[in-house]
């Protein structure tokens, strides 16, 4: 599978004519045959809005999926402005948003799951209120082997690193852009009832791009993205410098 959202589409439409119905965490036990779309939104909110949007226009009811949001990024602050409008046009093409959880934000913390527990539910009410929407499921960022093992259960709260999804569900990812398994191949042979297939929307373009290039303009559009809140901020920024010195 190539990584632009023209392949996207067509795995989505492979999907169709295979009967497996797109569905949410919430009511997956309504059909025989069906599969989980979940994103998760590691470093660029503005790809995670792309790919909802996709998803809205895709097929004749639209797609419907849950995008799995970072509130201790480096990278985006949901809490900004621009992060606001890109939560709610997320919401707004008709998806649910997640909370996406990185325990590495709390290395005093590792092992010990009571405390992890309060911080997810922590984090899930901030991102409630931020949202106006009910946060009942999560993800693990990069999540470590006693994470997995754990099978945490969080009340109130869906962990779809759980057993229940991650174990009794066929799991698909394209973590670090490579798929291990090719998701075609399986979806084809329908030899798995439920599906969760996860895709990062940071990976997916117009045209295939290679990790490297994909990693190289994320890190140099940072340039103008930090030139331009600058500008907003900042009376006469081109006085001191313009655009054009940027180095790219």
């Amino acid at each position: 599978m190539n990584f632009t959202y023209q392949s996207y589409r067509e795995l989505i439409g492979l999907l169709h004519n295979c009967q497996y119905t797109i569905t949410s965490y919430d009511r997956y036990a309504e059909y025989e045959k069906c599969v989980i779309i979940r994103h998760d939104v590691d470093n660029s909110l503005s790809k995670a809005l792309e790919l909802a949007e996709l998803e809205a226009e895709t097929g004749p009811e639209g797609v419907k999926s849950t995008f799995f949001l970072l509130l201790t990024s480096d990278f985006y602050n949901l809490f900004s402005l621009h992060g606001q409008k890109a939560a709610d046009g997320i919401l707004d093409c008709g998806h649910e948003i997640g909370l996406h959880f990185d325990e590495m934000r709390y290395p005093h913390l590792q092992g010990n799951m009571d405390a992890i527990r309060e911080k997810i539910l922590q984090e899930a009410g901030m991102l409630s209120r931020l949202t106006g929407r009910p946060v009942t499921k999560v993800s693990m960022h990069r999540p470590g082997r006693t994470m997995l093992n754990a099978d945490l259960k969080i009340p109130g709260m869906v962990n779809t690193y759980g057993s229940e999804f991650f174990r009794d569900f066929k799991y698909l990812s394209d973590s670090r852009r490579n798929w291990r398994e090719t998701p075609e191949e399986v979806i084809e042979k329908q030899s798995f009832k439920r599906l969760q297939i996860l895709i990062h929307p940071f990976w997916y373009h117009t045209k295939e791009k290679d990790a490297a290039v994909c990693i190289k303009e994320f890190v140099n559009a940072a340039n103008h993205e930090r030139y331009h809140q600058l500008n907003d901020n900042f009376t006469r920024l081109e006085e001191m410098m313009g655009l054009e010195e940027l180095m790219t």
